[in-house]
C-alpha cells in the first residue's frame, strides 16, 4: 500500500511517462499523425491539473527520499507541463504549414517532459543527473528535427556536444561532492563540517554545469545557434520548459546541499549574474533575426532570475518561482508569434524588419506580440513587470544594491530591441503583396490564453504571490 501511495506521488510523470510510449505505439501501427497530437494533449492535460492539484497538497519525501513532492516540485512540474501543453498545441500547425509534421516529435517532447518532471523534483544527485541527461539527450533529437535544414542538423550537433562537456562537468562535481560527504543525498551534504579542496571543487563543477543548463554567460554560446536552427516552437520548449527545470532544481541544489556556502557561492552568483545580464542585452541590441534576439534576451533574463539566487532567501526563491511563471507565459506567447508568421512559405520573416507593417495585416497577432514584449521589457500591468519588481525586492533586502542597479539599467536597454519589431510592426510600411494565412482557432485561442494570463496575473498576482510564500524552506 505504501509503494502505491509513493507512485501517487509522482503521477504527473507516470502519466507522460506512459503517454510517451503509447503515442510510439501509435505512430508504429495507426500512422494517423492528429491521433497522436490529440492523444498527447489530452495526457499532458491531465498531467496538468494533477500538478495543479499536487500544489495545494501535502509536501514531503518518497522513494527513500530520492525525490520530494509537493510545494516547489508540484509548481516546477507545473511549469514544466505548462510550456509542453502549449509547444504540442503550436507545434501542430507550425510543422504541418512547414511541412515538418511527424509523430517522432510528440514522443520526444513527452520522453523530454518526463526527464524535466524527474529533475524538479530530485532530492539525490543521482535522480538530478537522471532527470538532466533524460531532458537534454531528447532536446538534442529535437533540435536537430528537420532532417534537411543544415542549421537544424549543425546546431543539433553543436549542443549535443556542448551538452556533452557540461555533463562531464556537472557529473564530476556530483562525484567530488559524494568523495567529501559519503553521500548522493542533498540534505546530507549539507550536514558536512569539514569543507575542504574536494567539497569546493565539487561545488565549483556542479555550478558550471547548472550554468550551462540555464544558458549563463559565459556558457551560453550554444544558445542562439541552437534557437535559431531548431523549429521554433522546439526553441520555445526549450527556452521555457527545459530552463525552468533547471532552474528549479538549481534552487534545490543551493538550498537543500549548499545552505552553509552560501557566502561563497552567492559572490560567484553575483558575478555571473552581472555578466549574463549585461552581455545577453548588448548582444541582443545588434541581432537583426528575430530568434536569435529572442535567445539573447532569454539569456538576460537568466541573469535577472540569478539575482533572486545570489540573493539567496525563501522570499528571493519565491520571487524566482513567480518570475519563471512570468517567463514561461510571455516567451512561449512571443515564440508562438514569430512560428505564425514562419508559416508562410516563400516569405523571409527571420528578419526584424521582415516584419514591416505586419500588425496591421493580422491585428490580433501583432496585439498579442505587443503584450508579450511589453511584459518582457517589464513595463507594468503585465506579469514580467511584477516577476523583476519582485526578484529586484528581494535582492534589495538582502544588500544587494549593486547587482539590482545593474539588473535596472540593463533592463532599461532592453527596451531598444524590443521595441524595435513593435515599431517594425507598427510604423513602417508593409509590402502590399504579403498576404497573412488566418490562423487556426486552437493556434489562436492558446496565444490569448497565454496573453490574459500576462495580464491577469500583473494586475492581481496576489494569489500566486500567497501560493508561493507558503512553499516555506523551500526544501519541498
Amino acid at each position: 500500500m505504501e509503494s502505491v501511495n509513493e507512485l501517487v506521488t509522482i503521477l504527473p510523470a507516470i502519466i507522460i511517462g506512459f503517454a510517451g510510449l503509447l503515442v510510439m505505439m501509435l505512430d508504429a501501427y495507426i500512422e494517423n499523425v492528429r491521433l497522436v497530437f490529440r492523444t498527447t494533449t489530452l495526457f499532458t492535460l491531465g498531467a496538468l491539473g494533477i500538478a495543479i492539484n499536487d500544489m495545494f497538497g501535502h509536501s514531503g519525501e518518497a522513494f527513500y527520499g530520492l525525490i520530494t513532492y509537493g510545494g516547489t516540485a508540484a509548481f516546477g512540474a507545473v511549469l514544466v507541463l505548462i510550456g509542453t501543453l502549449v509547444t504540442v498545441i503550436l507545434s501542430r500547425d507550425y510543422l504541418e504549414k512547414t511541412g515538418s509534421h511527424i509523430a517522432e516529435v510528440y514522443s520526444m517532447i513527452l520522453f523530454g517532459t518526463f526527464g524535466m518532471l524527474i529533475l524538479v523534483s530530485a532530492n539525490n544527485l543521482v535522480t538530478l543527473f537522471l532527470g538532466i541527461e533524460t531532458m537534454s539527450i531528447c532536446l538534442y533529437v529535437l533540435a536537430g528535427l528537420v532532417k534537411n535544414e543544415k542549421k537544424g542538423v549543425e546546431a543539433a550537433l553543436k549542443y549535443f556536444l556542448l551538452g556533452a562537456f557540461s555533463t562531464g562537468f556537472l557529473l564530476y562535481g556530483m562525484a567530488l561532492l559524494y568523495g567529501a560527504s559519503g553521500s548522493t543525498f542533498l540534505t546530507d551534504i549539507a550536514t558536512l563540517d569539514d569543507k575542504g579542496m574536494i567539497y569546493w571543487a565539487g561545488v565549483a563543477l556542479l555550478l558550471v554545469g547548472f550554468f550551462f543548463k540555464i544558458s549563463a554567460v559565459p556558457f551560453h554560446m550554444w544558445t542562439p545557434d541552437v534557437y535559431q536552427g531548431a523549429p521554433t516552437t522546439i526553441t520555445a520548449y526549450m527556452a521555457t520548459a527545459s530552463k525552468s527545470a533547471a532552474f528549479v532544481a538549481f534552487i534545490f541544489v543551493l538550498s537543500r546541499a549548499l545552505p552553509e556556502a552560501r557566502a561563497e557561492w552567492g559572490d560567484v552568483i553575483w558575478l555571473f549574474s552581472i555578466l549574463t545580464m549585461v552581455i545577453g542585452n548588448v548582444l541582443a541590441l545588434v541581432q537583426d533575426n528575430v530568434k536569435r534576439m529572442l535567445a539573447y534576451s532569454s539569456i538576460a533574463h537568466a541573469g535577472y532570475i540569478l539575482i533572486g539566487l545570489a540573493a539567496g532567501t525563501d522570499a528571493a526563491y519565491s520571487a524566482v518561482l513567480f518570475y519563471l511563471f512570468a517567463y514561461t507565459l510571455m516567451n512561449l506567447g512571443a515564440f508562438g508569434i514569430v512560428a505564425y508568421y514562419e508559416w508562410h512559405k516563400g516569405l523571409d520573416f527571420t528578419e526584424v524588419k521582415n516584419y514591416a507593417g505586419l500588425g496591421f495585416k493580422q491585428p490580433v497577432m501583432g496585439v498579442l506580440m505587443s503584450i508579450f514584449l511589453f511584459s518582457m521589457v517589464g513595463i507594468p500591468p503585465f506579469a514580467g513587470f511584477i516577476g523583476k519588481y519582485r526578484v529586484f525586492a528581494a535582492a534589495v533586502d538582502e544588500g544587494l544594491i549593486s547587482l539590482v542597479v545593474v539588473g535596472v539599467l540593463a533592463s532599461a536597454a532592453s527596451v531598444y530591441y524590443y521595441l524595435r519589431v513593435l515599431i517594425n510592426l507598427y510604423m513602417h510600411e508593409s509590402d502590399p503583396g504579403i498576404t497573412l494565412i488566418r490562423p487556426g482557432v486552437l493556434y489562436s485561442a492558446t496565444l490569448i490564453i497565454l496573453a490574459a494570463l500576462t495580464i491577469y496575473f500583473g494586475v492581481k498576482p496576489g494569489d500566486l504571490t500567497n501560493l508561493l510564500g507558503s512553499f516555506k524552506g523551500i526544501s519541498y
